[in-house]
């Protein structure tokens, strides 16, 4: 009897096993139907321009975490391509450098969609453009530009990069621009503007004016509340998570995320682990910097911390960057074998933050995006072609297919579309 017993528990366990595989195969085939049909749409993605050229490009696997074929493999379909300077002093000889630097990452984008790979990936204006390239088979790029601070103190240069393709723009990074304070204020109380100075203020009436979507993931919260009162038309946080899970001067707390909300604007949670989950972040990253270190040393290269990236020449912060990913990737694969490791910020981490949001303000104010090559990534979505886990994610919690693929893109263009015809209204008033 005791024997019959036994088996009939294997049974009962074997029988529970094999229901529990094909409900996961069953989520599996779901997301896999979802992600295929609907269009994915990551809008921060940083560029080195000396991935641009005829013999090192996007048509190869390179190290980086955006390429076309991680894109593929990941089914990832528009690529928000980032035309970013770093903060300098606010002079015209500063400004001037700034330009150049901006001008050469415009080039390689135009490059890449035109002479380098015009058929596999075409530059998009507007949501039209992004659903007939979609549906040509081609992958899509987009520019966003991180910091205007190349742009001087000429608002001219709204129109000239706009011409160029942009349709984002953020008025500052990591630093007071001549535009607007930054977030960065928060750490000493040190402000320049108090929010937007004047010049600000008229750099967001000519977005309006143009139809650049107005980004508020860097710029300060004084900053982000006075363009909410100025703009006319929807903003967005191109990369920004939410403040009351991960307490970082990068995210939107719950008084800007319901400023969102009541603007019609969207913000593109971000898979950066340092914003998504401070304490696994900060438990990770001191653990695997001595591997690091050893890593870089045994390939024979500099390597350096966070902490001293902004000390570097340019020279060395382009070797840096170049060598990052390998030294990462082969890093992280060590700690993955050690029982000592702590756990990565994952794709929980990132869901969980498009829960709360969503929770907070509604399916139709979020978004997703991964500052890849610019500091993003997290376990589960490291690169591009492992952008199918966060649709597996997001099915494995209940999102239906119409609200994954307003997460995924349709509350980007949504935006973007109202941006435009509050231009056009403008233009003809």
């Amino acid at each position: 009897m005791r024997h019959f017993i036994y088996l009939l528990s294997i049974l009962s366990i074997v029988s529970c096993s094999e229901s529990k595989k094909k409900t996961e195969e069953t989520l599996q085939e779901k997301a896999k139907r979802i992600h295929e049909k609907i269009i994915t749409i990551d809008t921060h993605n940083d560029i080195n321009i000396n991935n641009f050229t005829d013999s090192v490009n996007y048509t190869q696997r390179l190290e980086t975490q955006i390429n076309l074929p991680k894109m593929d493999e990941g089914g990832l379909d528009v690529t928000w391509l980032i035309v970013y300077t770093g903060q300098d002093s606010l002079t015209e000889k500063g400004y001037a450098k700034a330009e150049k630097n901006a001008i050469s990452k415009f080039d390689a984008i135009h490059r890449l969609c035109e002479d380098i790979a015009p058929n596999d990936i075409e530059l998009a204006l507007n949501s039209k453009d992004v659903r007939r390239i979609h549906a040509s088979g081609k992958k899509v790029a987009m520019i966003g530009v991180e910091n205007a601070y190349p742009m001087g103190t000429d608002l001219a240069n709204f129109k000239k990069y706009y011409d160029l393709g942009a349709r984002y723009i953020s008025l500052s990074h990591n630093g007071h621009s001549q535009f607007s304070d930054s977030n960065t204020g928060e750490k000493d109380s040190v402000w320049l503007h108090n929010g937007l100075s004047k010049l600000g203020q008229e750099a967001v009436k000519e977005m309006n004016r143009l139809g650049i979507m107005v980004d508020v993931s860097h710029p300060s919260k004084e900053a982000m509340k006075q363009m909410i009162t100025l703009s006319k038309a929807p903003i967005i946080a191109s990369h920004s998570s939410a403040r009351a899970l991960c307490d970082h001067s990068r995210n939107l707390d719950d008084e800007q995320l319901k400023l969102m909300k009541e603007n019609g604007g969207v913000v593109q949670t971000v898979a950066f682990s340092s914003y998504l989950n401070t304490e696994k972040d900060e438990a990770y990253n001191a653990y695997i910097k001595t591997i690091l270190k050893k890593v870089a040393d045994s390939m024979g290269l500099e390597w350096y911390s966070r902490e001293q990236f902004t000390s570097l020449t340019d020279t060395q912060k382009e070797a840096f960057i170049k060598n990052y990913p390998k030294v990462k990737k082969i890093g992280i694969s060590i700690a993955d074998k050690s029982p000592d490791a702590p756990p990565m910020v994952d794709v929980s981490d990132f869901v969980d933050h498009i829960d709360y949001m969503v929770d907070l303000i509604g399916i139709d104010h979020v978004g997703i995006s991964s500052d890849f090559d610019g500091g993003g990534g997290i376990k589960g979505w490291s690169d591009a072609s492992e952008t199918f886990n966060v649709t597996l994610e997001l099915v494995k919690r209940g999102y239906t297919e119409e609200e994954i693929a307003k997460l995924w893109g349709e509350n980007l263009l949504r935006v973007l579309d109202e941006v435009e015809a509050i231009a056009k209204t403008m233009q003809t008033s």
